[in-house]
């Protein structure tokens, strides 16, 4: 199935989707970068939907100073942000309070991977979103597939740059509508060199880092990608298909990387549209009084990490742990298992039958679970 473009996610459609049920629906448009138009998208559409009697209204919308896009606001109505003084310095936020008490049809909110500063109820944008559609409110959102949680890997290693700023995949998974916008590299390094997304002073600098063809063309294949495998996940039941295996990331307790295992999980879970779970053993040797903060601190980052993105996380005690493994995996429906590994330990598995080794002799005697080890060792630029 072919992603939408954004023909395919005309205003009909959406209203469609708006006259039905209770909940607010979500509608997400999807770019590949900056500057695809995915803000003057959203405003077009609420101009139509407004034209055909929809109370709509701009929760949040950064126009960037382009003209463009502040032209396109035009008339419509605009919920004022709310603004807070943070590190000396005062910011506008998305007011959701006073999108609340407005109670519209449609609010519009953009930049939806943004991180909230202190004070308010929600930490990200994305659980702002989801109180207004709990409330009833219609909302179309706009976000960058880089910030797409479980890329956030593929996008390191793609084009070098760490995004902080993420929306977990199950956002995406749940949303009522998910349109892609999509412009050729040669048309955005042109929107680019106009000026038509940054000021002039940091254009050279972005043709020489992320704006590079081959960076965009990656992320217009992401973006693509991404978009076809939601659509292609809204024409399976909500519920859980049936003889689908489940997955498991294995995370222990002194892996360098936790989040690399986790964010492949979510991957797989992903393409097979199925459960997901984070299972953590740990043994005796591992009681909390003998764990040093900074590992405690790593395994509560991942496993928060890991339910924003849609898993089920696991915690055992016990000492055996591929015994304790392999009887959850058993108990649980799972076969598909992803554990942490180097080549270097991957060796040492084999010499002295670590659990790594005992596992997948384990799942090869069992024939129903597939074991997959994941590349562990540092990010890049990072010690061990």
């Amino acid at each position: 199935m072919k992603p939408q473009d954004a023909r395919a996610g005309r205003a009909e459609d959406f209203l469609a989707l708006v006259r039905r049920g209770q909940r607010g629906r979500v509608k997400v448009y999807v770019g590949s970068s900056a500057g695809v138009g995915k803000t003057y998208r959203m405003l077009q559409e609420a101009h139509q939907l407004r034209a055909r009697g929809v109370d709509v209204v701009v929760g949040f919308v950064e126009t960037h100073g382009r003209a463009d896009t502040v032209a396109q606001v035009g008339d419509l109505e605009v919920v004022p942000t709310r603004c807070v003084r943070y590190q000396n310095i005062d910011i506008h936020e998305m007011d959701v309070e006073a999108i609340l008490a407005r109670h519209p049809a449609v609010v519009l909110v953009d930049e939806l991977p943004h991180t909230n500063p202190p004070g308010f109820k929600n930490r990200w944008r994305y659980e702002d979103v989801g109180d207004l559609a709990d409330a009833g409110i219609h909302v179309i959102c706009a976000m960058n597939v880089q910030h797409l949680q479980s890329l956030g890997e593929v996008v390191h290693r793609a084009t070098g740059v760490r995004v902080r700023e993420t929306v977990p995949d199950s956002f995406l998974r749940d949303a009522d509508q998910v349109v892609n916008l999509d412009i050729s590299a040669e048309d955005l390094i042109e929107r680019l060199r106009s000026g038509k997304i940054y000021p002039q002073e940091r254009v050279e600098q972005a043709l020489s880092s992320f704006f590079r063809p081959e960076n965009i063309e990656t992320l217009r294949e992401l973006a693509l990608r991404e978009v076809a495998e939601a659509l292609d996940r809204r024409q399976v039941s909500r519920g859980e298909p049936q003889g689908v295996g489940k997955v498991m990331a294995c995370v222990a307790s002194r892996s360098p990387n936790p989040a690399r295992i986790v964010e492949r999980g979510a991957r797989i879970a992903g393409r097979l549209n199925t459960h997901w779970y984070v299972v953590h053993v740990r043994t005796p040797a591992e009681s909390e009084h003998r764990l040093d903060s900074a590992t405690e601190r790593r395994l509560h980052d991942t496993f928060e990490m890991a339910q924003r993105m849609g898993a089920e996380v696991v915690r055992i005690e016990n000492a055996d742990v591929v015994g304790a493994l392999l009887g959850f995996a058993r108990s649980h429906g799972v076969e598909h298992v992803l554990m942490g590994g180097s080549l270097r330990s991957r060796w040492e598995e084999l010499w002295s039958e670590g659990p790594l080794f005992r596992l997948i002799r384990a799942a090869a005697v069992m024939g129903d679970i597939d074991v997959q080890v994941v590349p562990m060792g540092p990010r890049k630029g990072e010690g061990a």
